[in-house]
């Protein structure tokens, strides 16, 4: 093969070429301290950092956001749920020194004002919320957990309850001894020492009281379901409305056999107080139901206070048109929660959640309400004994008419007086199963917390691995890199040197 001087030229002029491409590699990789600028470069390299930096996006988004995120939610439910345990504990404090056998009426008092500033304490804990977000209610965040100002608006409520609802307690009939004075202790019709009796009253309290007296609850059992998860319903009596101030009176209807109106099958709806009132043979039944068989109860409430728990963070319900929750009264519905959860790991989720049934109960401030009114009647009759006392003596007066009507309103005062302090007393207990509602509560969420720890801590070592795999792949040796690019100007500097003198001379110098 004949080599001619412009092949050698053309082929010297592609080498050095080629010398200064590898240059400029090695000092592209050397500044950008990468093994490939593209992917043409090393495409298993190219191929490989793809696949880790993906992982490595993905362990971060859980690392850095979504994980932290989650804490926060925890860590304010914790703090929320916290306060709520120590105000419970006051109020159990407070239960306890009501309920000294030895106190007046207006020591209670003094106690039943510290409740009523501790259950508000409660349910206004329970509108904490995170970020504009309200943590209590579900996937409502964007509502309140109780009203925030006097309300009046229409809820259709379906209260779903078992035979262990039903309680039970102390009725003291008094007449009218409540209104007892100067001028009416002597009247014939007066409530005599013979007329004051107490009775024992089994009854449904339900969520709210001062309910809608215009519209009839109804009470059903569910006792199966349609092939779409529909409930399939049993009535279970007929339900009566009787005012609590009313004639007849409701409590003695279903408790004493000697009133006139008495029916051991009734149940009377009693709209101020909340209550289902039952008769004997009602309770026989009702209580005879198997544990796990659900009782429905449907009622309405317009009227609603500020501080009022919303009903549609606890119950199906209906009002203006809207329907809430109506999967809760369906087979599948009954477990179905609102879970608001976060992806904390490679197919890995946490709830985040805690809902206001698992922690802000009606109960707590239903039991205040009762110990209100209670307290109101004590009074009363308190006002009613010092207004006959104050006629001993007054010659004005018939003493003997004094006296018996003083043996009538103090005995209707002692049957109080137990009533409030088993009522104090009653409150310990049913406060105390709900601060073990809140601390199962509480134990969970520290739960939750304890898995997150343990997750971050799995994924920070899972950042670390990644982003050393990540480096590995890519990052180039730059101490190798130096000495090839050393190597490369050498060789690139001697070429030029060899082409120079290869070149000088030619075929021409010889003819």
């Amino acid at each position: 093969m004949r080599i001619t001087n412009k092949i050698m030229q053309n082929n010297t002029l592609y080498n050095i070429n080629n010398n200064k491409v590898l240059q400029d590699k090695l000092n592209t990789q050397l500044a950008t301290k990468k093994k490939v600028v593209k992917p043409s470069d090393d495409p298993v390299i190219a191929i490989r950092s793809l696949r880790l930096r993906s992982n490595l996006s993905q362990v971060s988004q859980y690392s850095e956001k979504n994980i932290p995120d989650a804490e926060h939610w925890l860590e304010l439910t914790e703090s929320a749920v916290s306060t709520t345990v120590d105000v419970v504990s006051d109020m159990i404090e407070q239960y306890q020194k009501g309920s000294k056998s030895s106190l007046t009426t207006s020591d209670r008092e003094v106690f039943l004002q510290s409740l009523k500033q501790l259950r508000d304490e409660v349910y206004s804990t329970g509108d904490s919320d995170y970020a504009g977000r309200t943590i209590f209610t579900g996937y409502r965040t964007d509502t309140k957990l109780s009203f925030q100002a006097d309300t009046t608006q229409t809820y259709s409520i379906h209260e779903q309850l078992t035979r262990n609802a039903i309680d039970s307690i102390t009725y003291v009939d008094y007449g009218e001894l409540g209104v007892i004075n100067s001028k009416n202790f002597n009247d014939p019709a007066m409530t005599t020492e013979q007329d004051v009796n107490t009775y024992t009253v089994n009854r449904f309290r339900l969520a709210y009281d001062k309910l809608d007296a215009g519209t009839t609850p109804s009470i059903k059992q569910t006792i199966g379901y349609e092939d779409d998860g529909t409930p399939i319903y049993a009535d279970l009596g007929v339900v009566t409305t009787m005012s609590e101030t009313g004639d007849p009176d409701p409590y003695r209807v279903v408790a004493d056999p000697k009133y006139g109106d008495y029916d051991p099958d009734a149940i009377i709806f009693v709209p101020e107080t909340g209550e289902l009132l039952l008769g004997e043979n009602a309770y026989g039944r009702l209580s005879g139901l198997e544990q796990d068989k659900e009782i429905v109860i449907s009622y309405e409430k317009s009227d609603w206070e500020i501080g009022d728990l919303r009903p549609e963070h606890y119950y199906a319900c209906e009002s203006e048109g809207l329907e809430y929750n109506a999967a809760y009264l369906t087979e599948v519905g009954k477990s179905n929660k609102q879970v608001i959860s976060y992806d904390v790991g490679f197919n890995q989720d946490l709830q985040v959640n805690t809902t206001a049934d698992e922690v802000y109960l009606h109960g707590v401030g239903r039991c205040v309400d009762e110990m209100i009114r209670l307290l109101e009647d004590m009074k009363e009759l308190d006002a009613s004994v010092a207004e006959i006392e104050a006629l001993e003596g007054d010659a004005a007066y018939d003493q003997e008419e004094v006296k018996n009507a003083l043996a009538a309103v103090k005995k209707a005062q002692t049957y109080y007086q137990d009533v409030v302090q088993k009522k104090f007393e009653h409150g310990i207990t049913e406060m105390q199963g709900y601060l073990d509602t809140i601390n199962v509560a509480y134990t969970t969420i520290g739960n939750r917390s304890l898995r997150l720890e343990l997750v971050d801590n799995r994924l920070t070592s899972q950042k670390a691995s990644f982003e050393t795999l990540v480096s590995k792949n890519e990052d180039a040796d730059l101490a190798e890199l130096a000495v090839q690019l050393s190597a490369a100007e050498l060789t690139y500097d001697a070429a030029l040197a060899a082409t120079g003198k290869l070149l000088q001379t030619s075929l021409m110098n010889y003819i």
